[in-house]
């Protein structure tokens, strides 16, 4: 592979260095490193980043090997000294990289220490060369340039990049693309997506960046799909744990969509055969040498002597590094976990069993997304191990016994006289099996679907949240900032004039409300209004940090929180802390050491909140400030059940079209 004649690193017009490594030096000596063969997609990718002035854009199947990619910009960043950033959407895939950057700077020749770790509420070497932090940490630095300086910086890698089309989070990637200095180049590592030019070009439009495309399509190891009709799931495992090392189905990940799922579907699976005596015996060995005393682990303990592992939010890190490394020495055969094995963490298998191809709340679930089924079937195949990858879908378990019911029925020949036969028949007609009313199920017809559709597309989705907004203006008071990312999107002009019409709204939402005072102020009815406004400063001063996060069916990440600033109580509440106020019967997300309106003494009327103005609410004190997360997901936020109880307001406060509205669904 030839890399040609390039300049030292670093040696762009915005930034110098005193490296004396060029980075045909640099890429030789990490090609030399690497004790495999190249594929042609790698060679290619590598061959791209070495001689990239301001970034490349890696698209390409999972299991195609684009960690390679990644590490190759770190190895670089610890030969030059110059900082770079490995960005991943997840706590625990960050943990994880991590430990295993760590692992490589050793074997570079490089301290342990020159990689350091921010998650939030976990700091290591922070100072390091390389700082492995989740996506919020970077973009929250980047909007505040006063605290972090990028001069150093000379690369960013953002993995698991297909989350720029997340509704909830790809703001977050928005952000950071449109903040991060022109001298910082970018790596870009996404799954496959169905329009790769299409967001480069925007890239080049609306960030002035030029960035290379590498796609590779041709996955290492081909997978087979099977739909297993007539199977219960511990029947299915049993079954694909037969046989010898070649012929075994195992290892294998079975995915669920929350976590208590998980733990029930492991203790079922516990039950049954899936190690063979020398599994059980080098499995036995190895537990010895781990702590499983405290919380779950004397639960976890048991299921693993059975070869059963969990995987999911929920479980310290410390056992799911344990599930981890007894995966990765073949010691498990099965993982039950959740769709964070599928974001990139390192647990390859030969099997991925689905027990549900349905994801959502009980009476309301719907097909999983194809971008979420690929990412999950694309966990099948180890390329060091494996030939092929089997990814198994099973139906719901009321489908499976009227499948052996029919079984037996059809055996009995239509025209049969024999009186036996009848009343056989008759026994089965009626003991037959029937679907449920209150149960959701699934077909075989749906599971080729999501095998047969095309890969989604990189867009941006969802509103501007609240949250970003306060804590935008919580940076900055200037305005046409927070215009520039709207107008910037990755959308549609009709969809972009909307979000500039849902901007002003919100400001003049927040000016009527006695929240920020806008300069200049909107004039009088029938004068031109919020657009002519160039900063919107707080009435007070929010405070906006970073919170971690879990949902019941996702791994731990961060999210922007707004945070009750301390005030004078003659102040009242800040709008971030507002409750409900006629609509008692709202959903509220939770509020932690939650504030209350002020009641009245004994005997006297409830005071009416003056019109114009929320409720005054009692400050309480507490060591931390109680916040209240404004979720643009579907929940209803504290803010958005105040403005329910005022009309006036929310007439002025019309949501843009949703993304199926927008596309004529």
């Amino acid at each position: 592979m030839e890399i040609g004649n390039n300049p030292p690193l670093g040696s762009t017009s915005e930034k110098k260095t005193a490296s004396p490594l060029s980075r045909d030096r640099i890429a030789e000596a990490y090609l030399d490193q690497i004790p495999f063969d190249l594929y042609p997609f790698q060679e290619e990718a590598l061959l791209a980043w070495f001689s990239s002035e301001e970034g490349v854009l890696v698209c390409a199947p999972t299991g195609m090997g684009k960690t390679l990619i990644a590490e190759a910009a770190m190895f670089e960043a610890l030969h030059t000294g110059r900082i770079a950033y490995y960005t991943t959407p997840l706590i625990a895939l960050t943990e994880q990289k991590y430990r295993e950057l760590q692992a490589l700077a050793v074997r570079w020749g490089f301290r342990p220490t020159d990689v350091g770790l921010v998650t939030g509420n976990r700091r290591e070497n922070p100072d390091a060369t390389c700082l492995v932090v989740v996506a919020e940490i970077l973009a929250n630095r980047l909007l505040h340039p006063e605290r972090f300086d990028f001069d150093r910086v000379s690369a960013v890698v953002m993995d698991e990049f297909h989350s720029f089309a997340d509704p909830e989070r790809g703001i977050v990637w928005e952000v950071t693309l449109g903040r991060l200095p022109k001298h910082v180049r970018l790596l870009l590592l996404s799954a496959t997506v169905g329009n790769a030019r299409e967001f480069i070009d925007w890239l080049r439009t609306a960030h002035q960046r030029r960035v290379e495309l590498v796609e590779g399509f041709e996955r290492r190891v081909p997978l087979v799909f099977q739909w297993v009709p007539d199977r219960l799931l511990m029947e299915q495992i049993e079954e694909m744990a037969q046989g010898d090392e070649q012929s075994r189905k195992t290892p294998a990940l079975v995915f669920c969509f929350n976590r208590a799922e998980c733990w029930r579907v492991a203790e079922q699976i516990k039950g049954r055969q899936v190690l063979t005596p020398g599994q059980q015996a080098a499995l036995a060995a190895a537990l010895k040498q781990y702590d499983l005393s405290t919380g779950a682990g004397p639960k976890l303990r048991q299921l693993l002597l059975r070869g059963v592992g969990v995987h999911h939010a929920g479980v310290l890190p410390k056992y799911r590094r344990i599930v981890e490394e007894l995966f990765q020495q073949k010691l498990l055969s099965v993982a039950v976990c959740t769709e964070t094995l599928s974001a990139g963490i390192n647990l390859p298998a030969r099997s991925v069993v689905l027990p549900t191809i349905l994801k959502g709340p009980p009476g309301r679930k719907r097909l999983m997304d194809a971008s979420s089924a690929h990412q999950i079937f694309g966990r099948a195949g180890r390329p060091q191990y494996d030939k092929v990858g089997y990814v198994f879908a099973l139906p719901h378990e009321d489908d499976v016994k009227l499948a052996r019911w029919k079984e037996k029925y059809d055996r009995i020949p239509e025209n049969t006289k024999d009186p036996v036969l009848l009343k056989m028949r008759r026994e089965l007609e009626r003991k037959k099996p029937a679907r449920s009313p209150h149960e959701q199920y699934w077909t075989k017809e749906q599971f080729e679907k999501l095998q047969r559709s095309p890969p989604g597309k990189l867009a941006s989705r969802g509103p501007l949240p609240w949250r970003l907004l306060a804590y935008m203006l919580d940076a900055s008071p200037e305005v046409d900032r927070i215009r520039q990312l709207v107008s910037r999107r990755l959308m549609d002009s009709r969809r972009i004039q909307e979000g500039q019409k849902q901007l002003e709204k919100m400001l003049l939402v927040l000016w009527r409300a006695g929240y920020v005072q806008l300069v200049p102020p909107p004039p009088v009815k029938g004068g031109p209004s919020a657009p002519g406004v160039s900063a919107a400063e707080p009435a007070w001063a929010p405070a906006v940090s970073l919170r971690r996060q879990v949902s019941e069916d996702e791994d731990e990440s961060l999210r922007w929180e707004l945070v009750r600033p301390p005030v004078p109580d003659s102040f009242g509440a800040g709008i971030f802390d507002l409750q409900p106020w006629e609509l008692q019967n709202q959903t509220t997300p939770p509020v932690s050491a939650p504030l209350e309106p002020k009641t009245a003494q004994p005997g006297s009327a409830q005071p009416e909140p003056s019109r114009g103005q929320p409720p005054v609410l009692e400050k309480r004190h507490s060591d931390s400030p109680p916040s209240a997360a404004f979720d643009h997901s579907g929940r209803k936020g504290l803010l958005d059940d105040w403005l329910a109880s005022r009309p006036d307001l929310l007439a002025a406060l019309s949501p843009p079209p949703s993304d199926a509205q927008a596309e004529g669904g």
